[in-house]
């Protein structure tokens, strides 16, 4: 017998990320983190989350922002480099920390070349072609773009084109082919980006939100250690103009009353500066402890 209920399924969220590639083993990292549960193979295109109201998409990169900005994946995870090329209109939501790297224009070290406009009327190779004439024609330079889908360092070297325009992550494999970056036209790391009308999709915005909470705290969590330290009170002023904390350091007694614990979070990129500082203002038995989440 056929319900009669008026009451449609909700949506559930759909989410692009790379099939395979730099960004894919971070990413699947980052959401088992924070308590997703599905499988993932790498023959498998799509995966369905038994614990989420959410479904993943594993995708070429470079189709990933198309697939946001037209609504077959409400969210993705994806370069900003990409988004950039393709000149799609997504919602940044949340840069997640890894992925980094820049595009660049690069020339052979024993060019001369040391300016952008130096290239002006000659060949310019690369795998981005319109991030490259966007950023040409934004300093009014006429060039001969040469689209190429791999191996874009060796065209100079083989006649083809007298530049590139191409990402790098550490610059090592333009060092190994004797070229030298002379403009960062971009630099991009990986983000969550979402489909605006999703945004606006009262249920979608839910549990898109729900979900961003979860990164955040994972994300937080790392970029942060726990450290609990004993001070003598006579210094604890000091002590705490060098570690604020999230909002205020706990303070604890000890039995020594001219002695306490004190409590705080410090961030991963200061940690050591940070410990150096505490130790030189009198801190002692200093512990520190990993973050497994933290809520903000």
């Amino acid at each position: 017998m056929r319900s009669n209920s008026n009451e449609e399924a909700q949506p559930r969220l759909r989410l692009a990320i790379q099939k395979e590639g730099r960004l894919t083993e971070q990413t699947l990292s980052l959401l088992h983190s924070v308590g997703l549960e599905f499988e993932s193979y790498k023959q498998r295109l799509f995966s369905t989350c038994y614990n989420f109201e959410l479904d993943i998409l594993y995708s070429r990169d470079d189709d990933i922002p198309e697939y946001i900005a037209s609504g077959t994946a409400d969210l993705g995870v994806v370069g900003q480099n990409l988004i950039f090329e393709e000149g799609v209109d997504l919602a940044e939501l949340l840069p997640i920390g890894f992925g980094h790297c820049s595009l660049v224009v690069a020339v052979p070290k024993e060019s001369g070349i040391t300016e952008v406009k130096q290239l002006a009327g000659k060949k310019i190779a690369t795998s981005y072609p319109k991030s490259a004439q966007k950023f040409l024609s934004s300093q009014g330079i006429a060039a001969d773009i040469i689209t190429l889908s791999g191996s874009v360092e060796l065209a100079p070297h083989l006649g083809v084109a007298q530049g590139i325009v191409e990402i790098t992550a550490t610059g090592s494999s333009l060092i190994l082919n004797d070229l030298v970056a002379i403009e960062t036209i971009l630099n991009s790391e990986a983000v969550i980006a979402a489909n605006r009308d999703s945004l606006a999709h009262p249920y979608k915005a839910r549990n898109i939100e729900r979900l961003m909470v979860r990164i955040k705290s994972a994300l937080l969590a790392r970029q942060s250690k726990y450290i609990v330290m004993n001070a003598p009170k006579v210094a604890l002023a000091r002590i705490l103009e060098i570690v604020p904390g999230l909002k205020s350091p706990t303070i604890v007694p000890l039995a020594d009353p001219d002695w306490v614990a004190v409590h705080t979070v410090i961030n991963e990129d200061v940690f050591w500066d940070v410990i150096e500082q505490l130790r030189e203002a009198g801190a002692g038995g200093i512990l520190v402890v990993p973050i497994e989440k933290l809520l903000n």
